[in-house]
């Protein structure tokens, strides 16, 4: 009877807009005591706005985010769509006047303006990764950067020129929905992310998660132990792979959902918690029949052996039992 409960619960979990590839992945939902998400687009609604410009080494605001509307064009993510349309916003048009750029996954942009090497992306790319610096002077106005905003660093020959601060409100339900999941026997709720420290502390913090992993990269967020991963997005998608169950919001990247496990069509984070209670539903009722099964057909066949059933009202029963 395995098969068609697994069956109905796969049925039962698309009435909810929840498409599941397979009756391993709601055993495994069901098992799991760890659930990872992604902050940008699952904790959040991946509608990020530019919330404040600061730019540094005397450059001029309206440039600044034009230069970075010029490159983050080129990338269709959430918050390279929401500088671009920051810049359309105030009416600041550009010109291709950049070359050879260069998208590096998770990481920033690099391209070459008036024979400068320009970048933006995060800070682990722009500080670690190609050694920018902050102008001389200047130290005390970056550290003092808002954490409750992510960020985005534009280097201009290896020097910090400005800072995009974006705002991504989270869901309204994400902090309900990680208690409830709490509830559910989730043990541990992780949120990874690449943004700062700061940034993730903040918003871990207003979620109510037990643990944050910030500044990130994709295969980082792979290497965790076998958990159930969450996540939208094309750096998502290693995580997703690796994972006992990974699931995809529906609203994401198409490669997260063509490699996830379980897609949720539905924009409230409860589908979820739904998806935990079917999982639990499923595997609860698959070991009562087996159990029931087990205890019927021993019976059956110990009655057999005394000679109080005939061997034709023997299999009637159990076909019945079936």
């Amino acid at each position: 009877d395995r098969p068609i409960a697994v069956l109905s619960a796969m049925r039962e979990s698309s009435s909810h807009h929840i498409s599941v590839k397979g009756g391993r992945f709601l055993e495994a939902v069901a098992q799991a005591n760890t659930i990872v998400f992604d902050k940008t687009g699952t904790l959040t609604y991946a509608t990020p706005k530019v919330a404040r410009i600061v730019t540094f080494g005397g450059n001029e605001e309206s440039e600044m985010l034009r230069l970075a509307a010029c490159l983050e064009e080129h990338y269709p993510h959430s918050i390279a769509n929401a500088v671009v349309a920051e810049a359309r916003d105030r009416g600041l048009t550009h010109e291709e006047y950049h070359s050879q750029v260069q998208y590096v996954v998770a990481h920033g942009i690099s391209s070459m303006v008036d024979e400068k090497t320009v970048l933006i992306g995060s800070a682990h790319f722009v500080f670690e990764d190609e050694g920018c610096r902050v102008p001389e002077g200047e130290e005390d106005k970056f550290e003092s950067l808002p954490p409750e905003y992510s960020h985005l660093y534009l280097c201009i020959a290896g020097e910090l020129a400005a800072v995009i601060c974006i705002h991504d409100p989270l869901r309204k339900e994400a902090k309900a929905a990680v208690r409830a999941l709490h509830e559910l026997g989730i043990d541990k709720v992780v949120m990874m992310t690449g943004d700062s420290r700061k940034t993730a502390e903040a918003v871990a913090a207003e979620v109510g998660v037990d643990d944050v992993y910030a500044e990130v990269l994709p295969e980082d967020k792979a290497a965790c132990r076998k958990v159930i991963m969450i996540g939208d997005g094309v750096n998502d998608s290693p995580a997703l792979s690796e994972a006992d169950a990974g699931i995809a919001i529906s609203t994401g990247a198409a490669i997260a959902r063509e490699i996830a496990d379980i897609t949720i069509s539905s924009e409230d984070l409860f589908a979820l918690v739904t998806l935990r209670s079917l999982s639990q539903e499923l595997m609860a009722r698959i070991h009562r029949n087996y159990r029931f099964i087990v205890s019927f057909n021993f019976s059956l066949i110990v009655l057999g052996v005394l000679g109080i059933l005939p061997p034709t009202t023997s299999a009637l029963l159990h076909n019945m039992s079936t």
